[in-house]
């Protein structure tokens, strides 16, 4: 029986590499290196082509420029090492108010995000987010304690006997699942959540997009729920009232970065 990409994919990389510890750029210490970067590349891009064949792309030229042009605004404030990468973009037509970022350069927006965004600094606010979360190794971090618990159990093992026996399937099925769902399927954990924040809202005002509007956005996704449970992209952060407040405080703060952003002439345009 064929073991499914990701199910080989993994193996491969928690038999090669050891974990490490790092420290995120809020300052804690980050539990990675399960899986290479490189290999960490390779599964997002394969996650990013799969989203492709399986969810319908906007033919709307208007929106593909519009996401591209944030995006390549954010990237230009990122460090070395992540501008090299070719970044790309794809507009999925899906009304929930959604969008990601994968290892390797990938972003993914929803139709239904427009909504919500309603002008360029929002949607930057959305889209700094979530490179907030590949610039700090979360995904790296998520799929470490994945199979660093699942390994525990015997995981790989079972998946390399899997082929001989009839278990193949279901062993299969559960590491290919939990590597889809690592890197964006399941709802980030609240500190990820919480430091993307903190890490997308600089990124946007160093790009030029004024960091205030992030503040606007969550009103927005607020209304937009009618005062009850956030819409999916905000479902595991804290209480979204109490976010506003980072927010805003964070804001203010950051004001001065916008400012000589736009002084140097970063002035995005995108729509």
């Amino acid at each position: 029986m064929r073991i499914p990409p990701f199910a080989t994919a993994l193996a491969a990389a928690l038999l090669a590499v050891a974990c490490a510890t790092t420290t995120s750029p809020t300052g804690r210490t980050q539990y990675i290196g399960a899986v290479s970067q490189a290999e960490l590349d390779r599964l997002g891009a394969q996650a990013f082509t799969e989203q492709k064949t399986t969810k319908r792309q906007t033919g709307d030229a208007g929106q593909k420029r519009y996401v591209g042009c944030v995006v390549d605004a954010i990237v230009a404030q990122l460090p070395p090492a992540q501008r090299q990468i070719a970044w790309e973009s794809a507009v999925f037509v899906d009304d929930n108010p959604n969008a990601f970022a994968l290892p390797g350069g990938k972003v993914g927006v929803y139709t239904g995000i427009f909504t919500t965004a309603r002008n360029q600094d929002q949607l930057a606010a959305v889209v700094a987010h979530e490179i907030g979360h590949v610039i700090a190794h979360h995904h790296d971090e998520r799929i470490t304690r994945q199979l660093g618990a699942q390994a525990g159990v015997g995981l790989v093992g079972a998946l390399v006997g899997s082929r001989y026996g009839e278990g193949a399937s279901q062993t299969a099925t559960q590491i290919s699942g939990a590597a889809a769902q690592g890197l964006f399927l399941l709802p980030n954990s609240r500190e990820q959540e919480s430091e993307a924040d903190i890490v997308g809202q600089r990124l946007m005002a160093q790009a030029g997009f004024d960091p205030r509007q992030a503040v606007d956005l969550w009103q927005n996704m607020i209304a937009a729920s009618g005062g009850s449970r956030p819409p999916q992209w905000l479902s595991t952060h804290p209480d979204p009232r109490a976010r506003i407040g980072e927010l805003q405080a964070r804001a203010t703060s950051l004001m001065p970065i916008w400012e000589q952003a736009r002084g140097a002439g970063r002035r995005p345009a995108c729509g």
